[in-house]
């Protein structure tokens, strides 16, 4: 076998993992009633046994106020021992532990977040669908001290790192996108304003990381992937400020869940399979009305999001982990060899657990996803699972679909 990159350790700020591969912080909705579940035990200490560097827990709120769903974690202290239970799991196998700390913004509904849904600037929220209340500036240093106290329960729970989320229209990306914010005051206008928010959250989870020893992660958007949103020029300045900031490590991703949501994962959405596991009839039959026209598919290719990231990785020195479309050691290998120090990977680890131990027996090993998303329409109302390990058979309707999907994708190109 050829030298590889791969399977030597790297060290993120204070941490080091014991290879250059992480499981993402893909949403498993393995937490009903908003703390971890034997579900999510099992799945992460799976992908731990597999062989992966590090593993990421997604996502916790870091306010009930930051819940989008209703199967997804808060932190809080009562939550802390079940996580720790995870996190030795995970630590038995010699694999780090990381958890995304996150505010979904305006992208909520008060049945699930018990308040009218917040963000950068009051609107309306077509997806949810629901009215939004901009933040008052008086709120925004307790709503920056949530994330910090956040990483130190993350401490308390046993984790390694934290994966601050500032991309994918959450509520920092809010605020740093021109789509979403429309203040006039010192946190909205010009770009130096619109980082002012998450200046004030990597202030205190920068200081909360050094009381800690917690290694600082921060995913964020390249592009936001459509007419109107961030475009290159911007995000490199904001990746920049970050590198300032003190972070160890930058996730590079792209997308705005609630205006762009396949930019960010690529693919077509199995509208059938999604409205299959609706449980409110309005919402069934609307979203498979109009779902094709409000997530449009994005091609799917190998590696997505590369070409961006090359341009990142020429201006920053900060280290840089990719993560978009990697399902083969191939691929792997040749993003390592074009200088980002790690790789992260959500559906390949979905679809086998195993996947990094293979690679290291296996030069050409390639992961079997075939990139229906079944996972990703499942997951808005179950927990998130790959069709090819259900136990259970499929009614024929979504076998269908799905097969449709693949054999265009296999048609279209990987």
């Amino acid at each position: 076998m050829k030298e590889s990159k791969l399977f030597t350790p790297v060290t993120l700020g204070p941490l080091t993992l014991r290879n250059r591969t992480i499981r993402s912080a893909a949403f498993e909705s393995m937490c009903p009633g908003n703390k971890p579940s034997p579900e999510l035990l099992d799945y992460h200490t799976s992908v731990a046994r597999g062989g992966v560097g590090m593993t990421t827990v997604a996502y916790a709120a870091v306010t009930r106020s930051g819940l989008s769903f209703d199967r997804q974690l808060w932190m809080r202290p009562e939550i802390i021992p079940g996580l720790r239970t995870l996190t030795d799991a995970v630590h038995r196998e010699g694999t780090a532990a990381s958890i995304q700390l996150g505010h979904c913004g305006n992208m909520s509904h008060k049945s699930i977040c018990g308040c009218t849904p917040v963000s950068a600037s009051t609107g309306f929220n077509l997806y949810s669908p629901t009215f939004v209340r901009g933040l008052r500036a008086d709120e925004l240093p307790a709503m920056a001290r949530a994330y910090a106290d956040s990483v130190r329960l993350a401490h308390e729970a046993g984790f390694d790192a934290v994966e601050v989320h500032a991309g994918h229209g959450y509520l920092i990306s809010q605020f740093l996108s021109p789509y979403t914010n429309h203040r006039r005051d010192l946190f909205g206008g010009s770009l130096a304003n619109r980082m002012r928010f998450m200046e004030m959250v990597m202030s205190e989870v920068m200081h909360a990381a050094a009381e800690t020893g917690m290694a600082v992660l921060v995913k964020t958007n390249m592009r936001d992937g459509f007419r109107g949103g961030m475009e290159i020029d911007e995000c490199l300045k904001v990746a920049h400020r970050l590198q300032e900031l003190g972070a160890h490590a930058l996730v590079l991703s792209g997308g705005f869940v609630s205006k762009a949501p396949m930019y960010v994962m690529r693919g077509e959405m199995p509208i059938r399979t999604m409205t299959h596991y609706m449980t409110q009839w309005w919402l069934k039959y609307g979203v498979r009305m109009v779902g094709k026209w409000m997530i449009p598919t994005v091609p799917f290719k190998e590696a997505y999001f590369l070409e961006d990231a090359l341009k990142f990785r020429k201006e920053l020195t900060v280290p840089l982990v990719y993560v978009g479309g990697l399902v083969s050691r191939e691929k792997i290998d040749e993003v390592l060899d074009h200088g980002f120090e790690a790789v992260q990977m959500g559906r390949a680890l979905l679809n086998e657990p195993g996947f990094v131990n293979r690679m290291k027996a296996e030069e050409c090993a390639r992961c079997q996803c075939r990139h229906s998303n079944y996972c990703i329409a499942r997951m808005y109302t179950l927990d998130m699972a790959c069709h090819q390990r259900l136990t259970e058979p499929l009614p024929k309707s979504l076998v269908k679909e799905i097969e449709e999907i693949e054999k265009r994708q296999s048609t279209d190109g990987k």
